[in-house]
């Protein structure tokens, strides 16, 4: 996959020039004129009239940033870990895991499953293997840390990975839960990438990802600390599961052939070589 070009992003002018620019002129030229019957006393001048500025101008400058709006209602009740604020974009850097359909048909016997003790599980509308925590940037650093990224993976080899373990998971403020299935196999490499995506955020004063981290692929989420249900029986059900599904061990092995970052909207891929 080739890389996606960086975004441009123009920035805005200044209503108050637009203004002064329409609006020059609008009673320039107006002199006394001479009075009728040739007396030499001055007219007074005509008040000056200001043309109505056509839309098309007064949106000229408008600013053209895209802020995303939080709206509960489209992600299931998800609550924010950080407040939105104006000009901050929710960033994260990660590699994406392309699905196969043997891979989703054992998705479609391992959630029900997880839902006869959970029933209030959905699945993961994609999936991906995270390298950092989730981050806020401010609108002009974006284009500048994914560039200080693409230079880091340059060098990076793709790599293949197994993950076959399965394992509950919450975030730090544990209003949500996760199924995931933990890479077993190319452990190694995913630390190599962290490395140099945690040099990136220590560039720009960032957070730094997880110490000893767990690298997974997120099946399925939940609102809420559901670890309690889903953890013990209900896991040991689950491992079954994916251990006795065919070819297991050749469905969940997969080619980290990208890294990609996520901010507000907007992706930006980085091949790896």
């Amino acid at each position: 996959m080739s890389a996606a070009p960086l975004v441009g992003y123009s920035s805005s002018g200044s209503e108050d020039e637009a203004g002064a620019g329409a609006g020059a002129g609008a009673g320039a030229g107006a002199q006394a004129q001479p009075g009728a019957g040739g007396c030499g006393r001055a007219q007074s001048p005509l008040p000056s009239q200001r043309l109505p500025v056509p839309d098309s101008v007064l949106h000229m400058f408008l600013d053209t940033e895209e802020e995303p709006v939080d709206d509960p209602e489209k992600h299931g009740g998800r609550v924010r870990t950080f407040p939105h604020e104006r000009g901050n974009w929710a960033t994260h850097v990660y590699v994406p895991y392309e699905t196969r359909e043997e891979f989703l048909d054992l998705l479609d016997v391992l959630l029900p499953h997880a839902q006869t003790y959970v029933p209030r599980l959905v699945q993961m509308e994609a999936f991906h293997l995270s390298l950092s925590q989730s981050v806020v940037l401010r609108h002009h650093w974006i284009l500048p840390f994914v560039q200080a990224l693409k230079d880091r993976m340059a060098s990076f080899q793709r790599f293949f990975f197994t993950a076959n373990r399965v394992k509950i998971y919450t975030n730090q403020e544990k209003t949500r839960t996760f199924i995931g299935l933990e890479v077993t196999s190319g452990h190694t490499q995913f630390l190599d990438l962290v490395s140099e995506v945690d040099r990136v955020m220590e560039e720009f004063d960032l957070t730094t990802f997880y110490q000893a981290p767990s690298f997974h692929i997120s099946l399925a989420w939940c609102v809420d600390d559901a670890r309690l249900q889903l953890e013990g029986q209900c896991l040991q059900e689950l491992q079954n599961i994916v251990d006795e599904f065919e070819d297991s061990e050749m469905v969940l092995r997969a080619h980290a052939e990208q890294v990609r970052c996520k901010s507000g909207n907007k992706f930006f891929s980085m091949p790896l070589m």
